[in-house]
C-alpha cells in the first residue's frame, strides 16, 4: 500500500505501488530483481537481467572512483563550473587509470576485471607523483617496468561459496540446560 505521505505529497497516486518480480538463472543461481518496468512485451526478462548485472558493474566502478580515488572525500568546489571542472578530472583519471589497467592485463593475459583497482591505481599514482619533473622522459620507461610486474596485480578468480550465507542465531550468554526425557 502507499502511505499517506506519498499519496499527500503525489495526490495522483492509487493505493497501491504496482512491481514486477523477474527471476532468471545465472550462472546456476536464481537472481530475483524487482522493477517498476512492469510490460513484459516492451520490457522482456533477459534484457532487464543483463541492465541490471551492466548497472552492477556500474556502480561496482562509481565506488572505486569515491573510494580509492578520492579517497573517501567530498568535492572541494562550492561554484558549479568548478565542480563540473573538477568532476571532468575525476573521471579524466579514472579512464587514464583504467587505459593503463587494459594494458596490464594485455600483457598478463587476463581480463581487465581480474586487476586489481585498487593497488594498480595505487603503484599508477605513485609513478605520476614521484617521477621527477625534470626527468619527465623517463616516464615510459616507469610504465614499461609497471607493465612487465603485471602478474603481480591479477585478482584470484571470483570464488563460488560452498556454504551459502545464513542468518545465525543469537548468541546465547550461558549455555541452556538441556533436559533428559525419561
Amino acid at each position: 500500500p502507499i502511505s499517506a505521505r506519498a499519496k499527500k505529497l503525489n495526490p495522483a497516486l492509487g493505493d497501491y505501488w504496482e512491481a514486477r518480480l523477474i527471476e532468471v538463472e545465472q550462472a546456476g543461481k536464481i537472481r530475483r530483481y524487482i522493477t517498476s518496468l512492469l510490460d513484459s512485451k516492451t520490457y522482456p526478462l533477459i534484457s532487464l537481467a543483463k541492465l541490471y548485472v551492466q548497472r552492477w558493474e556500474v556502480e561496482m566502478c562509481y565506488r572505486e572512483i569515491k573510494s580509492d580515488l578520492q579517497e573517501g572525500r567530498h568535492l572541494r568546489s562550492k561554484q558549479p563550473d568548478l565542480v563540473y571542472q573538477e568532476l571532468w578530472g575525476v573521471f579524466i583519471a579514472y579512464n587514464v587509470l583504467r587505459r593503463q589497467m587494459k594494458y596490464m592485463a594485455q600483457r598478463a593475459k587476463v581480463s581487465p576485471l581480474r586487476i586489481s583497482f585498487h593497488i594498480a591505481s595505487i603503484s599508477i599514482l605513485n609513478i605520476l607523483r614521484f617521477t621527477s619533473l625534470d626527468s619527465a622522459g623517463n616516464l615510459p620507461k616507469h610504465l614499461e617496468g609497471l607493465l612487465e610486474k603485471s602478474k603481480k596485480y591479477i585478482l584470484p578468480e571470483r570464488r563460488a561459496r560452498s556454504c551459502p550465507r545464513v542468518v545465525k542465531g543469537k548468541p546465547q550468554k550461558y549455555p541452556r540446560k538441556s533436559q533428559s526425557i525419561s
